[in-house]
């Protein structure tokens, strides 16, 4: 049996003419034989499959060829070429930096670069996954990639550039290698499929390259896998089945429900999908991508950014023409937003759902085909038989039959933006017969409502506030005794026993003295105090107004003089009975645990 080659080898550039989108690179390194400015380190990066061993290999067996061709290009004739082409040359020394990326294996590399070359001018050293090598691998490199012999070359591949150490980057010319454009991989699967007597779907080979996502290898084993299913022959529905793409029929069949207001079949529609196997979040994200190409096939000189057949494009464009632009701004922010908010949803599907809904009330008004019993808004009520009521204005008649359900009303017809029509003879008083919410703007609603909740809260507390700090509105002022102030702190002082310790013992040991013009003077011992008190003042003032019935009452603070002296010297009774007149509890705990001073 024939040993199968997979088409990603079979069909591997050998020349530099043969390599697909990569122009400018390949241009720039015929270029630098041509002017014999050969570098000695270069560094290929970019995306996996888009041709960066492929060019280095290209690169290596081109500068030693013997025989260069007028378009500079290696002749495949000469000994250097032919022992290449064989897998026998000794001149190119590959090395797969994923499993050789110790120091021992670069200075096995760093001693085989001493030797010249058997046959060519130049020994090439590809190291294919550089950014796998160990820092220390790195370290070891640097003087042999600045300064190797003549005769070596060496040539890194990557695709995370930015894992390199700059001091390795500073050393070698960089090219960026692009990734493949659609029209560019399906050109290559084109000749591939006609070289090998293949009949293919154009519109097939362009889900190819889109599932590709811009690699040439991922591309050609995608063909592969669809030869092997359909054989010498395949269509656009036999690629979509084998890759498990959702196929645009689904999107185009969606767009005109969303424009008609018909989410019975656009609920049906994303259940099939989710019946034939695909994820939520990916129908979300091809939604999303469906009204995007819309959106550039509306202009001429966006139309190119469209990446899918002539066939298809067709449709789009005619799609396009039939859908405004406030729809389309407004259906892909809906999904867009959807896709922000998949992850983070516990109910994914009821997610998905809600989108559809909105998108479908985007016209203003959702269409029920079949009966009211369908009706999105509340599905589970069953309403009753339809009936018409049709009410003509002076000005205006509205020529439109409604249904009267004891939830809402329902036009028949569709032909301008919903008015709910309701007599007045089955109108009740009742709750049931509010107007239902509308769809597409319940985030709106929910955002108005809660704005209004914290504004009213926002109001209340305001008021309590004006409220503790005026409580008597009265000119009413009675005059006080410092038993009735002496009382009053006493109850304070249980009031903060439980929530605040602190205030609890400065309420407790501090009574105000009684001054002019009802002013209340404490006494307290320190700064911190002075804040503690402030902090609560504006409550607690209002509140000594009400007990003491005079709405004239100030309250000041000082600090003791007395207090600041900093000859006293307490001794350690002292400073305990000090701390148990503040908290009484440390006596109790002294005499049960029979505790005393040492």
């Amino acid at each position: 049996m024939e040993n199968f080659i997979v088409s990603a080898r079979k069909y591997r550039p050998s020349t530099f003419d043969t390599v697909v989108g990569q122009g400018s690179i390949t241009a720039t390194l015929k270029n630098a034989i041509k002017n014999k400015q050969l570098a000695q380190a270069y560094l290929f990066c970019g995306p996996r499959g888009v041709g960066k061993t492929t060019c280095a290999r290209i690169f290596a067996k081109t500068i030693n060829c013997l025989n260069l061709t007028p378009e500079l290009e290696a002749c495949n004739e000469c000994e250097s070429c032919k022992a290449f082409n064989e897998n026998r040359s000794y001149n190119i020394h590959e090395l797969d930096a994923a499993s050789n990326n110790s120091v021992d294996d670069i200075r096995q590399l760093i001693d085989k670069v001493r030797i010249p070359p058997q046959i060519g001018k130049y020994s090439i050293y590809i190291v294919d996954e550089v950014h796998m090598l160990s820092t220390a691998a790195f370290n070891a490199f640097l003087k042999t990639l600045e300064e190797p012999p003549a005769h070596a070359k060496f040539i890194l591949a990557t695709t995370e550039k930015h894992k390199i150490l700059p001091t390795i980057l500073s050393r070698c010319q960089i090219f960026d290698f692009n990734r493949m454009k659609v029209e560019n991989i399906v050109g290559h699967l084109q000749n591939l499929a006609k070289k090998e007597g293949i009949e293919a779907d154009p519109n097939g080979l362009n889900v190819i390259a889109q599932k590709a996502d811009g690699g040439m290898r991922d591309a050609l084993s995608f063909f592969d896998q669809i030869v092997s299913f359909s054989g010498k022959k395949f269509t656009y529905q036999d690629v979509i089945n084998n890759l498990n793409v959702l196929d645009y029929e689904y999107y185009f069949r969606l767009v005109d429900y969303f424009k008609a207001g018909d989410v019975v079949n656009s609920l049906l529609i994303f259940n099939e999908i989710l019946n034939k196997g695909f994820d939520a979040h990916h129908f979300v994200t091809g939604l999303s991508q469906h009204l995007r190409d819309i959106m550039v096939c509306r202009d001429a000189a966006t139309v190119q950014l469209l990446e899918v057949g002539a066939d298809i494009k067709d449709r789009y464009k005619k799609q396009a023409q039939e859908s405004t632009l406030p729809f389309l701004y407004t259906a892909l922010n809906i999904t867009n937003r959807c896709d922000l908010d998949y992850r983070d949803s516990k109910n994914k599907r009821l997610l998905v759902e809600l989108m559809l809904m909105q998108l479908c009330n985007i016209g203003g008004k959702i269409v029920s085909q079949t009966s009211v019993n369908q009706s999105v808004a509340q599905p589970q009520i069953q309403a009753p038989a339809p009936q018409q009521n049709i009410q003509q204005t002076p000005k205006e008649t509205i020529p439109q039959a409604t249904i009267q359900t004891p939830q809402q009303t329902i036009p028949q017809t569709a032909t301008k933006p919903a008015t709910q029509v309701v007599s007045t003879a089955q109108t009740q008083p009742s709750a049931t017969t509010q107007p239902q919410q509308n769809v597409g703007q319940i985030s709106i609603r929910e955002l108005m409502q809660r704005q209004k909740q914290q504004a009213e809260a926002q109001q209340q507390k305001l008021q309590e506030e004006k409220a503790a700090q005026a409580p008597i509105q009265s000119n009413e002022c009675q005059d006080f005794t410092p038993e009735q102030v002496e009382l009053l702190w006493k109850k304070l002082a249980e009031i903060y026993k439980t929530k605040k310790p602190r205030l609890h013992a400065i309420f407790a040991s501090s009574v105000p003295k009684i001054k002019d013009n009802y002013v209340l003077e404490m006494s307290l011992q320190n700064s911190l105090q002075i804040d503690t008190i402030n902090e609560v003042k504006t409550g607690f003032v209002g509140y000594v107004r009400k007990e003491l019935h005079n709405s004239k009452i100030e309250i000041v603070t000082k600090v003791e003089e007395n207090n600041s002296n900093s000859n006293v010297v307490y001794t350690d009774v002292d400073k305990f009975n000090f701390l148990n007149s503040q908290n009484n509890n440390l006596g109790i705990l002294k005499t049960e645990l029979n505790l005393d001073f040492v």
